[in-house]
Formats: C-alpha cells, structure tokens, sequence
C-alpha cells in the first residue's frame, strides 16, 4: 500500500503539470490534484511509521527470544563446551552477534518486500514511453550496481574478522577486570594497556576501513541520483526544443513523471544493496549464534527421578577413568571406592593429582571416560539431571557469589522454588560459622553482597557458600577445597559444626592440609590419578608414602608419634 501510495504522487504531478500548461484549466482542478497528492503522501507517511513500529517489534521481539534460547543452551552445557567455546565468546554472542541479526531482521522486514515491489511497479509505470529516457535510468541502475558491488566485494572479507576481533577485545577486558588486584600488585598497568590498545586498534581499524567504504554509498547514490535527473531533464529539454505542438506538452509531462520513477526505481535497488552490505555480518553472526545452539551437549540425563530404593546418601565409584578432553593422557586410573551414608571422605594428594576432578564427577561437571559413578545404587547416568542435582550441595574450589543480598545468595540453593525459612538461614550461618560477621554487617543477612562477592573477604565468601549448601539439606556435600582461606580455628569449629549438624549427610572434602581431614571416616590419597592409599589417618600414616610425605611437611614430629600411637 505505500508504495501504490507513493508511486501515484508522480501521477498527480503530471495531471498539474499538465493543468499548468493548458489553457482555460480551472483552479479547482490543480487543488484537487495536489490535495490528493499530498493525501498520498500523508498516506505513505502514517504507514511507513506504523512498518517501523512493527518491524522494531518483531526485531527486538526475536533478539528476545533468540537470547533466552542462547542463554538457556549455554546453562545446558557441561565444562567441556564451555572450555571449547570461551566465555567472553559466549558473552559475544549472546549480545552483540544477537544485536547484529535483528537490526538485519528490522531494516529487511521494512526493505526487502518494499524495494523489489517499488522497483516492479516503477518500471511497470514507465514501460513503453520515451526509450532515451529509459535507457538513461538502466545506465543509472548499472552505474549503482557496479560501484555497490566493488564496495562489497571490499567490505565483506573484513565483516568476517569483526566478530573474532570483538570476541578477544572482550576477553582481554574480562581478563583484566578479573584480575585487576595482580595487574596493580606487579604495576603491570601499562603492560594491560598496551594489550588492550592493540586489540582495541585492531578492532577499530578494521571497523573504520569498512565506514569508509561504506561512506562512499551515501554521495554515490546522490550523485548518481542528481545526475541521472540531469540527464533526463537535459534530453527531455533537446525533446521539447524539436518537438511541435502539442508533443512538447507530452513530453514535458513524460519527464517529469519519468524522473519521478526513475528516482524510485534507483532508490529500490539502492535499499536492496544496502541490505547486501549489511548481510554479510548479520550472516556471520548468525553462523555463530547456530554454532552454540547446534551444538549437542554430550552429557545426556536419564530419565529417574525419584528413589527406587531405601538406600539414601552413598557413593560409589567402579574403575572410573577419565580424560580431559583432547588430552593424551587419563587424568583418573581406575577409581574405586565406597563412601556409605553419613561418611566423611576426604581426599588428598599434591596439586594436579586428580583431586577436583574426582569430585566434579559426582554432579556430572564432566562424564567419566569409563567405568561408572553409583549413587544410591542407580547410575548417575540413568538419572535425570534435576533429580541428580537436588541431592547434592557443591562448594566450589573458588568460592562464587552472586549480585543481591546475603539471605538471597542462601536461597539461592533451594531447589524447591521456595524461599528457605528464616531459621533454617541462621542455623546454616551458624554451621558455616558466618552469624558473627553477618550479624555485625550494616543490614545484617539484608546486607547487599557485591558481584562475585567483591565486598567481602575470601574466608567470608567461603562461609557463606558453605551455608548455601547447608540451607539446602542434600544427601551429598562437596566441599572442594573451600577450606582453604579459613585458619585453623574456624577450620576446627566448622568441621565440628557440620559432624553435628549434617551427620546424616554424606560428605567429601578436597583439601591441602591434613589438619582438615585427619579426623574423616576414610581419607583417600591421590598420586597422578591413581588412588595409592586409603583408610584412616593413623592407617596412612603407617601404610602410605604418599600421605606420610605430606605429613612430615605440614605436621612435627609429636603429631605424627602421637597418631602412630
């Protein structure tokens, strides 16, 4: 309809143009015309708001919907996919690549139907009139193909590396924002800059070449515009100079309405080019958002989802192996053991044995390579992934909190949906031995905790990730290392605070110091992923190199004699 609407205002100039000219025309009859005219363009004004109202809808409608489905994938992936990918890649995609595709999605809804149907109609209208004035519109149309398509031809190598060039920007600056203590600990500052100046001007540079090359659009389609008009309006006047009578009248009328169409015809294909320009990177774009939403997540959940036995809270691992992958080398050989409900495991070695890796299995952060992980006596394989993850409370290695208050970092472990009784908060503070800081904060457990916990120090990151777990009541707890930057004392109390309070619970300690496991049911000691001891602290002391060479580093001599004894 606006293009029908824009495309009669050449017809109603020509009935002025000829009303001008002929005499004993009424005025009546040139106000009608131009009223209509500008009906027409009022017309095609109110529509062609109401095309990018809806186009702008729809686009951010599925820049929406397309994000959530980004964002839910990448939630779905285990490490593997997400080591492949890289987070600052991931975060690329899900904003910018995503922006790319729906500013192509709103200029095509409101380009692509109109330019083929405008340039259609336009040449309908002028068909079978002047040929000269005809063939000065082709050479127009030419001229605008042949400098789009060099301009492209350009431009396109250089919207494929944008992408990738964006994705290191983004993690340089991730990178940096991340570790910004150690960059002024070392006065690295400079060092920083520079990185990020040669990847910001990389960037940049790349960006710059293809505006100018764009820029070149805007004064070609001008000139060529105001040229081809030149043209026809200069051989429309030779026309009329030889022409007689009432043929000059014609052709007069045919010009102007001739210049009119050609313009519109030149606008047409000047829109389908510019759809062309822009294509290339809203194609790359979507490339890489299908990457992530193609890609099969290779940890598959079964389909239990509820206990099928009496049998609550034990673990156990048959001959499991592991490798990272595109690893050589297993990381794991062979685990196996059996922690029944309520045990305490601990597990120990020095620093890349397997440690983390070992207990990253249990809630499937990775699959094991072979052999099979049991819980409850049902493959954790054969479970569903909410049923899996609602027994087990994970603390990790490095203690991660979230944007919000103290109390809704605690709710956040429940999986119920609900929010956790108050009393079961303070009861879980208490455990994790955090009630005495919290209570001491301005707003206590209201008290806002900064992203990635940044306004706290690591010993309280810690004690509140412990309490978050606590809060949930699993079967299972995973502590991995998080006892690390707590000191002895508090070490002592919390580990005495969850015997108490979660004795029916089964729990597996990841630790450095043996002061932190030595009072656990079953310790087991890991030597390059091979299990080389296991038993009691005392046991180990009397049977296991491995664990003797630990404890001759961490504990005196008196220790070590009086748990021989």
């Amino acid at each position: 309809v606006q293009v029908w609407l824009d495309l009669k205002v050449p017809e109603y100039m020509s009935e002025i143009t000829k009303y001008v000219q002929t005499e004993g025309s009424a005025m009546n009859e040139i106000l009608k015309s131009g009223g209509l005219m500008l009906l027409c363009s009022f017309g095609s004004l109110i529509i062609a708001v109401a095309i990018g109202y809806l186009a702008a809808y729809t686009g951010t409608s599925f820049e929406k919907n397309l994000r959530e489905k980004v964002f839910d994938k990448v939630q779905s992936f285990s490490m593997e996919e997400i080591k492949k990918f890289k987070t600052s890649s991931l975060i690329t995609r899900d904003t910018n690549d995503i922006t790319q595709v729906k500013m192509f999605i709103i200029m095509g809804m409101q380009m692509l139907a109109k330019a083929p149907i405008m340039a259609t109609m336009a040449i309908l209208k002028i068909a079978g009139k002047e040929w000269n004035f005809t063939l000065i519109t082709l050479i127009g149309v030419i001229i605008i193909i042949c400098l789009s398509l060099t301009i492209i031809l350009f431009a396109i190598p250089r919207f494929k590396r944008i992408q990738k060039l964006t994705d290191n920007l983004n993690g340089i600056t991730r990178e940096n924002l991340t570790g910004i203590r150690v960059v002024r600990a070392y006065n690295a500052e400079s060092y920083e800059q520079e990185k990020f100046a040669n990847a910001n001007d990389e960037l940049t540079n790349t960006h710059m070449f293809i505006q100018k090359i764009m820029a070149l659009m805007g004064p070609t389609m001008s000139t060529t515009m105001s040229g081809l008009t030149l043209a026809l309006y200069w051989v429309g006047a030779s026309m009329i100079n030889n022409a007689i009578g009432l043929d000059k009248l014609t052709i007069f009328s045919d010009m102007v309405v001739f210049s009119s169409y050609s313009v519109q015809v030149i606008v047409s294909f000047t829109m389908l080019i510019a759809l062309f320009i822009i294509y290339p990177r809203a194609s790359v774009s979507l490339d890489r958002i299908n990457e992530v939403l193609d890609t099969e997540t290779k940890i598959k959940y079964g389909n239990i989802n509820k206990d099928t036995n009496n049998i609550t809270g034990e673990v156990e691992f048959k001959n499991v192996c592991f490798k990272y992958p595109d690893a050589e080398e297993d990381v794991l050989h062979n685990i196996s053991f059996k922690a029944n409900k309520g045990e305490t495991i601990a597990i120990i070695g020095s620093t890349g044995s397997g440690k983390s890796t070992l207990v990253n299995l249990i809630p499937r952060f990775y699959d094991t390579t072979s052999g099979e992980i049991l819980i409850d006596g049902i493959n954790i394989k054969d479970m569903s992934e909410t049923y899996l993850q609602n027994k087990v409370g994970y603390v990790s290695q490095k203690a991660v909190l979230f944007k919000g208050t103290i109390e809704e970092n605690i709710n956040f472990g429940n999986y119920k949906g609900e929010k956790i009784d108050i009393k079961e908060i303070d009861k879980a503070l208490e455990t994790a031995e955090a009630s005495e800081f919290v209570n001491n904060m301005p707003e206590g457990k209201k008290s806002n905790i900064a992203q990635r916990g940044a306004n706290i120090s690591g010993g309280q990151k810690q004690r509140l990730s412990i309490a978050r777990a606590i809060a949930r009541k699993p079967e299972i707890y995973i502590f991995d290392d998080t006892f690390s930057a707590l000191d002895y004392k508090t070490d002592f109390k919390l580990r005495n605070n969850l015997n108490k309070n979660t004795k029916d619970a089964t729990k597996f300690i990841v630790a450095q110091r043996i002061g932190t496991i030595k009072d656990a049911d079953k310790i087991i000691v890991l030597d390059e992923g091979k299990i080389v001891g296991m038993g009691k602290h005392s046991e180990l002391l009397k049977s296991c190199s491995v664990y003797q060479e630990i404890a001759e580093s961490q504990l005196s001599k008196e220790e070590i004699e009086n748990a021989w004894s």
